[in-house]
């Protein structure tokens, strides 16, 4: 019988994002996928409390795991030793994928060697169910190496690709250890990293929906601490930048 290709959807969550896990696997379940594909769903609870587990779904392509609380970043790492198939895809806890978006990744992934990963446009989910576009982003197509650090730099330290969209070549994101060891910005981190080392592609097709609530963790007081956020801005360049400067043979996707 011929193996199925799969693509492994990682998602981070905590208690207090837990109760839209049940929205986040609706949109999954609404994707179609090419021929031979299928999805499998690792979620990854950072800490080991008894909050979570009411809320993930009864599928069989679904599995739950947890571990020690060290913030999304490492609870996305932690689930890569169960990521087992040719892409991965991230979705947070609170966001929900648009229709069709894993059909996309994967169509293009497949297609083009040269890409190591794709991203694709968000929209703002707000409380009242409506959806405000979120601005920013390249033009459809490819994204060159080294391409958006500029932009991100100048514009505010606002990614021009929504980090929250990416599907990455698992081995590509194994080569780079995964997500930064930071307690935010660790998808930017990654984006800028991936920009460093590969091509990538941008879908002007909305791929996901960026929930606002007043529980998310980019809107708490934390989020925004100017000496620490200066910090990450400061290390996520840096590493960047440092990337960029190899001959990435082992890193190049083309």
């Amino acid at each position: 019988m011929r193996r199925l290709g799969r693509i492994v959807v990682v998602t981070a969550v905590h208690a207090p994002s837990a109760r839209f896990l049940p929205d986040a696997h609706k949109s999954l379940r609404n994707q179609e996928l090419p021929g031979g594909w299928e999805w499998h769903w690792v979620i990854q609870e950072d800490g080991t409390g008894d909050a979570v587990r009411p809320y993930v779904p009864d599928d069989a392509r679904v599995s739950f795991r947890q571990g020690r609380a060290g913030g999304p970043g490492v609870a996305r790492t932690l689930a890569l030793a169960h990521a087992e198939g040719a892409y991965v895809k991230v979705l947070d806890a609170d966001d929900q994928l648009a229709d069709g978006v894993l059909a996309r990744d994967i169509g293009v992934l497949s297609s083009d060697p040269s890409v190591g990963w794709v991203g694709s446009r968000a929209v703002d989910l707000l409380p009242d169910g409506t959806t405000v576009d979120f601005p920013g982003g390249p033009g459809h197509g490819r994204v060159e190496r080294g391409t958006l650090l500029g932009p991100w730099a100048a514009g505010g330290h606002l990614p021009p690709v929504h980090p929250a969209t990416l599907c990455v070549r698992r081995e590509l994101l194994l080569a780079l250890g995964g997500w930064m060891a930071l307690p935010a910005s660790e998808d930017t981190g990654l984006l800028l990293a991936l920009n460093a080392v590969a091509r990538g592609w941008f879908s002007s097709e909305v791929g996901m929906l960026y929930r606002k609530w007043p529980g998310q963790v980019t809107g708490q007081r934390a989020h925004g601490d100017t000496e620490e956020r200066a910090a990450r801005m400061a290390v996520v360049e840096a590493r960047a930048r440092a990337l960029a400067t190899l001959d990435g043979g082992c890193f190049r996707t083309n």
